[in-house]
């Protein structure tokens, strides 16, 4: 047997192979895009629900690795200025967009909203990484028709570019007072456990199908 043609034979076959796997273990990141709903809004960084999830996705099999690039304050156009750093450095597989609330509370136009939000969305397509956006809603002083029009930007999105929309957790968190910080907007540190187990359940059902795909 001529071990030095099947090893010529069967060698591309390994490097491709080789570099798969590479690709696959680089690519088992989530990056989370959102503001100081995932940033942990006045609350110690390992307390924040994202850093308690990461923590957890260590544990289980297979390993995921979070990467929160949330910033407080953060608009959807900050957002999309940080998103090709974020993109280049992380190389992620999976990107959470939270993202929109500070745009809802300043007022700005939902159309530049949902444009900017498009152009994440369609970023993070380009870099071969999965998109997920999150639905936000703002509270209803605001008025109907600004409030309406706001909250219709995520399905609208998810349906152009066809990818999962998730509910917006503080719907859970918001009626509970106990879990809600003195500004009746942030949740507190004993509402972060709560949300880390309930985006996790959700995400990780995503990351479920998206990788049998």
């Amino acid at each position: 047997m001529n071990f030095k043609n099947i090893f010529r034979w069967h060698l591309p076959f390994l490097l491709i192979l080789s570099m798969c796997s590479l690709r696959a273990v680089a690519q088992d990141t989530l990056l989370i895009l959102g503001d100081s709903l995932s940033a942990g809004y006045q609350l110690p960084i390992e307390d924040a629900w994202a850093t308690r999830m990461a923590r957890q996705w260590q544990q289980e099999k297979p390993p995921v690795t979070v990467v929160n690039a949330s910033i407080s304050g953060d608009t959807s156009a900050q957002g999309l200025a940080r998103l090709p750093g974020l993109l280049s450095q992380h190389k992620p597989r999976w990107v959470l967009i939270e993202l929109g609330a500070n745009d809802g509370l300043r007022g700005f136009p939902t159309t530049d909203i949902q444009n900017t939000l498009g152009e994440i969305i369609a970023q993070s397509k380009q870099a071969g990484a999965q998109p997920w956006l999150m639905q936000i809603r703002i509270p209803p002083n605001y008025g109907r028709r600004y409030g309406d029009a706001f909250i219709a930007i995520y399905p609208a999105l998810a349906e152009k570019y066809q990818i999962p929309l998730i509910p917006f957790y503080m719907e859970q968190v918001a009626t509970n007072p106990q879990w809600m910080q003195q500004d009746g907007i942030h949740p507190n540190a004993d509402a972060q456990p709560f949300i880390a187990q309930w985006m996790s359940e959700r995400l990780r059902a995503l990351i479920a199908g998206h990788t049998k795909e």
